[in-house]
């Protein structure tokens, strides 16, 4: 399994780290946030990675080269001349992931210990186009699932905002005030086809494209509540990271 890990953003929320490195680079208990999580999909044998970079984008490819990729064939997808968030991100590098097995996506600044071969088999027993990790854990954005945890749609806690196929087809008899919140965790396992349906172009997440396609495809949750997950979105939440990832 090929897989991307998502290490072009601005990091802005990371400041004043970020002001002179990308985020990416980012250390947590003497590792960076890239090599952890290239470490993290060590072991689960998945040595083939793509990693986009935009901010402060030749550290991050210098660091890859000085380190040989930390034991993984690492591979650039260049977003320099324009960030592309998630979703644009993931359909520039199509020609990097596109084959004919399924491959993952992950966050650079989400440190998790998820058991990827479980999700794996979820997305496999499934046989849907999409599965991501998911957690009861308390975010100010959530997706919204039904009881066998299918995607319905999205939500802004604070706001009030909706968005998604609940809103747009009624005839699955769903009430949306019997939907529950869930937090994204960033990891996830897409079928190829996933490409060939993506209507959205350019610069956007891909959240966009999961709200899009959820009326007409499956694409479900897999809930890992009670496993270790850390955004380290803040430079406080560093330590955080510390006490939980040695």
């Amino acid at each position: 399994m090929k897989a991307m890990i998502f290490s072009a953003g601005l990091g802005t929320r990371f400041k004043p780290w970020t002001d002179n490195h990308p985020k990416a680079l980012a250390l947590v208990n003497g590792k960076s946030l890239l090599q952890r999580n290239i470490e993290y999909l060590q072991q689960y044998n998945i040595h083939e990675v793509v990693v986009n970079v935009h901010h402060f984008a030749e550290q991050v490819t210098a660091a890859i080269k000085e380190n040989n990729g930390w034991g993984s064939n690492v591979v650039i997808s260049d977003e320099t001349s324009e960030v592309l968030e998630t979703g644009g991100g993931l359909l520039k590098a199509r020609h990097l992931l596109e084959g004919s097995e399924p491959f993952l996506s992950l966050n650079v600044d989400i440190l998790t210990d998820l058991d990827l071969h479980k999700l794996t088999a979820f997305h496999r027993q499934h046989e849907q186009l999409v599965s991501f990790g998911i957690t009861n854990r308390k975010s100010s954005r959530v997706l919204l699932f039904d009881d066998v945890n299918r995607l319905y749609g999205w939500r802004n806690v604070q706001s009030g905002e909706e968005k998604g196929p609940v809103l747009t087809f009624p005839e699955q008899g769903k009430s949306k005030e019997g939907l529950k919140e869930m937090a994204y965790s960033c990891v996830v396992i897409y079928q190829p086809d996933i490409f060939n349906l993506m209507r959205q172009q350019g610069k956007f997440s891909i959240i966009e494209t999961y709200l899009d396609l959820a009326a007409e495809q499956v694409i479900l949750g897999y809930d890992h509540s009670g496993d270790r997950l850390v955004d380290v979105g803040k430079p406080e939440s560093v330590g955080v990271a510390e006490k939980l990832f040695t």
